[in-house]
């Protein structure tokens, strides 16, 4: 996975995946991306910082299951307006957590969900029912993609052992592309 140049194979793989969308139409072009990671204080990894600079911005054909959102936005079922969200934060886990197991300390365990919702990652889209899928932009695993839900969090890529499928963006709609169940590892 690499996180700071997108390999024209890659873009050209993403554009083969998103061909019943718009054509590059929707996409923000160079400027508006720039603008978005200075106004949050971040650098998007690639591809998908490519991806929405040159393809496009959100996808109602997929993934996930009620399509790719914008950069800007966020999935309808998210619940709030997301202004606490902090992009530039680091996201704070780099392994599999789930949460309603877990019988730490209440107030520590409420403040670390609270910043996997809302710190380091951009939200890609939802599979309904507060399942939404995530893209690392700050700290130790960005470009990582992560399934958040309300109960707890996983990477995914094959090094993690949920899928067979690689890690990042590219390897995400790839997976999604070839119709595979998302967890077709366990």
């Amino acid at each position: 996975m690499n996180n700071d140049q997108a390999a024209p194979e890659v873009l050209a793989a993403l554009r083969a995946a998103f061909t019943v969308d718009d054509g590059g139409e929707s996409a923000l072009g160079w400027d508006a991306v720039r603008a978005f990671e200075a106004e949050h204080g971040v650098e998007l990894p690639e591809p998908y910082r490519s991806f929405v600079a040159e393809i496009s911005d959100g996808s109602f054909q997929g993934p996930p299951e009620y399509g790719l959102v914008g950069l800007a936005e966020l999935p309808c079922d998210w619940g709030d307006d997301g202004e606490t969200r902090d992009l530039g934060r680091p996201f704070p886990l780099t392994e599999e957590w789930a949460w309603e197991e877990d019988d730490g300390p209440h107030e520590d365990r409420d403040a670390t969900v609270e910043q996997v919702f809302d710190h380091g990652s951009i939200v890609l889209g939802t599979d309904g029912c507060a399942m939404n899928w995530h893209l690392v932009v700050t700290g130790p695993h960005r470009g990582h993609i992560w399934h958040v839900t309300d109960v707890g969090a996983m990477p995914f890529g094959a090094e993690f052992g949920h899928t067979t499928s690689a890690s990042g963006f590219a390897g995400w709609v790839a997976h999604w592309a070839a119709g595979k169940d998302w967890f077709d590892a366990v």
